[in-house]
């Protein structure tokens, strides 16, 4: 039990005794209240440390601590500044707090809670914004992390000041309680989570406000993930939020700001023309952490990804832990001898290459030229626990103009700040999959996106009364998916008439078609809306020019960090260069006894992710393997599949079934291919988002070759397999 190192010999518990979060969801942004409860158990005064992470992209606004019946409220000041005053009150023996956020990544805080006297009770409030994920199921996911996996340093970096530590979930000594809010302009249909819950209970008769809150009982043992789920939430919106009244007019948070989410419908006939060219470059982690089922079920992912990819384009697998390998020197043609080469490989691999160390392999895909007119798509998966975070995500930015990058946070240590950023910046689509998800759907969602032809030449353009001016908060928009939410944050200046109107045009060319969506709003801000939209806008722009400020180390910064300290402070959210200092000055009375530094600890979970079929497995020696993988793992690259015992095997006949039924005009490989589709919508349409593509190159394979008897072949097949589908369901 090294690992409890932390506790004191005596086992004494730590001081935090109780979590307490509130969630409020409006539409698709959540502001999370959370209260936490401490209590001093020592007979000497205790400086203790709680590290906690956060979403990468929430923007902290509010700190206080009460102690005994004093509040103090936290304010934010340049970051150095509060530690001085941190450090000079601690001296002194006043009570101080400190939350700033980890100059190596955005999605972890730490919170010294300095000189509590002993048996003093101790309560914290924290309040955070953030935006909400749209799953590939158009859930919105909202993530309590229980879990900070001891992240991952690369050699030779300073580690920051941060360090965490972590316990079995069952030493963890606080509770938590968790309810939730919603409240949207379309119905709530629904709310999931990995965790009971009890009943939702709607508000009013339109049930476009609920509550639902953690069952009782609950205990630190995993990430709490809540999914909301909106009728039509495919409607494009715009909240416009009202400005402080006690701020200053002409400024962000004394002015209105608007929120625009845009979901664009590209034209069918686009979307079903799917690339047939491209390069593909997987990035895998085979870091120490992936071990069991983590690389297991990514090896299979990997076997449907490359079963699916079109004819014609490139691919090459990296994978990485402290060092870095790749299948191929460099990307090379898809064929049937390169992609059973690559498969051969990716069975032999395990999780045994050490830290997560993900620049380096960066660095050298990105010192390879691209190959003209195949378009680079790159697939990174991670359970993500890397303390360089900021300097991986501005290599992709870096790099965004020659590629687009699809990521995914496996598990419940993945972080959110390097999951997100890397998909945000590398204009793709970021994928969470934790608990018991099946990973190859979400990925199988991603390689669709990858083959959808890049969205380009995005313009938005205003239309608003002559009395109003506006400006663009947020950066230019570089990716456009289908079914996927694009955010825009602007800032309205100037007196709107009464009732006034505005509108918002995108316009972007797909495919060589020219399309644009347009949104008609009204300027009246909503009634009592708060400052979620304000803080957020605060924290796109904070993070925007935290962004430039890194692109230009080595020359002149301080004008850019001024600005994020000006804007962190006028808007009470926290940034890179800024913390949240509160010092409670009190009576006076000095705090006697030597202070005690003691280390809270933060739960580490490990996570089994058994899918439905192999949860039974118990045999290392005789692998059972999921019928579908099976039969998948034996079609060509052409699309075809070979008449042989291995696929009789794979449907559930015997060889002398599957010859003996063949139609006697038609030939081997189109029997053996129309069996299998068959197969595929008669048993496993459960998953076919999972082989749908490799099945629409079957189909294209068929066409091509003109077989005259594909009507009688398909009623044979039906027969052997006692199936019903019929030939127009299976698109031939």
């Amino acid at each position: 039990m090294i690992c409890c190192g932390l506790l004191t010999s005596g086992k004494e518990p730590v001081p935090l005794k109780s979590v307490k979060v509130e969630l409020e969801v409006r539409d698709h942004v959540a502001t999370v209240v959370s209260i936490l409860n401490y209590e001093n158990k020592e007979d000497k005064p205790l400086e203790a440390v709680f590290v906690f992470p956060m979403p990468g992209d929430a923007a902290v606004c509010h700190f206080s601590a009460t102690i005994g019946q004093t509040q103090i409220v936290a304010e934010v000041k340049e970051k150095q500044k509060a530690r001085e005053e941190y450090d000079d009150a601690l001296s002194s023996g006043q009570q101080a707090f400190l939350l700033e956020e980890s100059d190596q990544s955005p999605d972890i805080f730490s919170l010294s809670v300095g000189s509590l006297p002993p048996g003093e009770s101790a309560s914290i409030r924290l309040e955070y914004v953030t935006e909400l994920a749209v799953q590939a199921d158009e859930g919105l996911r909202f993530v309590l992390p229980a879990v900070l996996n001891p992240r991952y340093h690369p050699q030779g970096s300073a580690g920051g000041s941060v360090q965490v530590t972590s316990v079995p979930a069952s030493l963890v000594p606080y509770s938590l309680s968790f309810s939730a809010r919603v409240s949207s302009p379309r119905p709530v249909s629904k709310v999931e989570s990995n965790c009971p819950l009890d009943p939702l209970e709607y508000l009013n008769t339109e049930q476009s406000q609920a509550t639902v809150k953690l069952a009782a009982g609950h205990k630190f043992d995993r990430d709490v993930e809540l999914l909301i789920y909106y009728k039509d939430a495919h409607q494009p919106t715009a909240v416009v939020e009202a400005g402080q009244t006690s701020a200053k007019p002409g400024t962000l948070m004394g002015d209105p700001v608007v929120m625009l989410s845009l979901y664009p419908e590209f034209p069918q006939a686009v979307m079903s023309s799917l690339a047939s060219c491209g390069e593909f470059v997987f990035l895998l982690d085979r870091s120490g952490s992936m071990q069991g089922d983590r690389i297991k079920s990514a090896m299979d992912t990997l076997l449907l990804l490359l079963k699916s990819l079109p004819m014609g384009c490139f691919f090459n697998i990296y994978s990485f832990g402290s060092s870095h390998e790749h299948i191929f020197p460099k990307s090379v043609e898809y064929s049937q001898d390169t992609m059973e080469e690559a498969l051969k490989k990716v069975g032999e691999m395990e999780a045994n290459l050490g830290g997560t160390e993900i620049l380096r392999p960066l660095k050298d895909i990105y010192s390879h030229a691209c190959i003209p007119n195949q378009p680079r798509q790159l697939f990174v998966f991670t359970d993500g626990e890397v303390g360089n975070t900021k300097e991986v995500i501005n290599l992709v930015k870096k790099n965004s103009g020659s590629h687009r990058c699809f990521s995914f946070g496996i598990g419940g240590g993945a972080s959110s700040a390097l999951i997100n950023g890397l998909a945000k910046e590398g204009g793709g689509h970021a994928q969470f999959i934790t608990g018991t998800d099946r990973m190859q759907p979400k990925v199988m969602q991603s390689l669709r996106f990858a083959l959808q032809p890049a969205v380009v030449d995005i313009s938005v353009k205003w239309d608003l009364p002559k009395e109003v001016s506006v400006s663009v908060l947020s950066p230019p928009l570089t990716s456009l998916f289908q079914g996927q939410r694009s955010l825009i944050y602007a800032h309205f200046t100037g007196q709107s008439p009464e009732a006034a109107e505005g509108s918002v045009t995108v316009k972007y060319s797909l495919a060589g078609h020219p399309s644009q969506n347009k949104l008609h709003f009204s300027l009246k801000p909503a009634e009592n809306s708060g400052l979620t939209v304000h803080r957020l806008a605060a924290r796109t722009l904070i993070r925007s020019l935290e962004m430039e400020e890194m692109e230009r180390r080595g020359q002149p910064y301080e004008g850019v960090k001024k600005k994020v300290v000006e804007l962190s402070v006028q808007s009470g959210v926290s940034s890179t260069f800024t913390a949240f200092i509160a010092v409670n000055k009190g009576n006076g009375e000095t705090i006697q006894g030597p202070l005690v530094r003691r280390n809270v600890p933060t739960p580490s979970v490990v996570q089994h992710s058994l899918s439905s079929n192999d949860s039974l497995d118990i045999e290392p020696q005789q692998p059972h393997r999921d019928p579908l993988l099976q039969l998948v793992s034996l079609q060509k690259a052409s699309g075809c599949w070979e008449l042989d015992p291995a696929l009789a095997a794979a449907v559930g006949k015997t060889s002398e079934e599957v010859e003996n039924t063949k139609p006697a005009s038609e030939n081997k490989e189109v029997w053996a291919t129309i069996l299998a589709l068959i197969w595929l919508h008669g048993f496993k349409m459960d998953a076919q988002e999972e082989w749908e593509l490799l099945a629409m190159k079957a189909v294209s394979w068929l066409r091509a070759q003109n077989a005259p008897c594909v009507a009688e072949c398909v009623e044979a097949g039906n027969t052997l397999l006692g199936c019903k589908v019929q030939k127009d369901a299976l698109g031939i």
